[in-house]
């Protein structure tokens, strides 16, 4: 099992990189950060630091999206990066949610994701692709790599990153929904004619490392309403009993008010009450190492094949020491 790191690009910029050379050499494999440009600091600018200053990490965004951005300058960026550094970046991808809705916009559909998936991957690997009439080539690419992994909950999201995904992200730890969604994308994959087993699972949550419970479910309590905020928007579209996704997921959502997104992914923000502890233990990674090794054996068995730790509390550099003491030992 790979491990990984999810920061928010919080100014300044230098700590973001310094915290990526610490998690390198805790023995992290991957560095993600989030794409949100109102509300945190260019992450492509960032990237170039981390990328300059580490020698293995690969580095991309958790999750950029089709809407923000041209397709084709995605696609410029991390092949202007891999030629830098010798391919290593990885694009994840999903319809957009705060970096757009800050904007006063929606998510994109999932037929523009998809497009986007493979547009993007294609240019970033000196592909020709027809795009907007036309067809299009980064001529300067030469040996170009890029892998883009679907970020997803709703079932017709999940179905789409099984025909173009070349991984799957899912934010959250609780392996029963875990290997419900894992399943999803590996049957739609089948068929699609694709391999199942080809396609990367990566599961992204906050973990935190000590005995304090309770001081621990406070600064992680964000994530389970940022985790509700795309289930609603799912249920708002299908109505729970269609939505597809399960009753676990959904339940907890039925006392949530509203979502404020000067204060997303941020620890001790203040419209998270609705999320009840249980959700929290069952969504994030807490408590002591054993609790930490225990959840991500479970991981591991449904094909995880990667652990990234949202890093969005009080013991960041804690959390990393603890990972690479403790805990990514034992998965190497």
């Amino acid at each position: 099992m790979d491990f990984g790191v999810v920061f928010q690009c919080d100014p300044p910029a230098s700590a973001v990189v310094e915290l990526s050379v610490k998690a390198e050499d805790a023995g992290f494999d991957y560095v993600w950060t989030f794409d949100s440009h109102l509300l945190w600091q260019e992450p492509f600018v960032i990237y170039s630091q981390i990328l300059a200053a580490t020698r293995r990490v690969i580095v991309g965004p958790m999750v950029t999206n089709p809407g923000t951005r041209d397709w084709t300058v995605i696609a410029s960026q991390f092949a202007t990066l891999n030629e830098m550094f010798g391919n290593r970046t990885v694009c994840g991808i999903g319809r957009g949610d705060s970096a757009l809705r800050t904007l006063g916009a929606q998510p994109g559909t999932i037929a523009e994701m998809k497009r986007s998936v493979e547009v993007i991957r294609s240019l970033a690997r000196g592909e020709t692709v027809t795009h907007r009439g036309q067809e299009l080539r980064l001529g300067w690419v030469e040996n170009g790599a890029l892998e883009v992994w679907v970020a997803a909950y709703g079932p017709k999201a999940l179905a789409a990153t099984g025909q173009v995904g070349d991984g799957y992200i899912l934010q959250l730890a609780d392996p029963d929904i875990a290997d419900w969604m894992i399943g999803a994308v590996r049957r739609s994959a089948e068929e699609a004619g694709r391999d199942p087993e080809a396609i990367k699972f990566c599961v992204a949550a906050p973990a935190y490392v000590g005995d304090d419970l309770a001081h621990q479910r406070e600064q992680t309590r964000w994530f389970g309403g940022m985790v509700g905020n795309h289930v609603a928007d799912i249920v708002e579209r299908y109505g729970a009993a269609g939505s597809g996704v399960p009753k676990a997921l959904t339940d907890y959502i039925e006392g949530r008010k509203g979502y404020d997104y000067t204060q997303h992914g941020r620890a001790g923000n203040t419209h998270t009450a609705f999320v009840p502890d249980e959700v929290v233990d069952r969504f994030c990674l807490l408590g002591p190492v054993e609790n930490h090794l225990a959840r991500l054996e479970e991981l591991k068995a449904l094909g995880v094949d990667q652990f990234a730790v949202y890093l969005q509390h009080d013991a960041k550099e804690e959390t990393l020491a603890a990972y690479g003491k403790d805990i990514i030992p034992v998965f190497a």
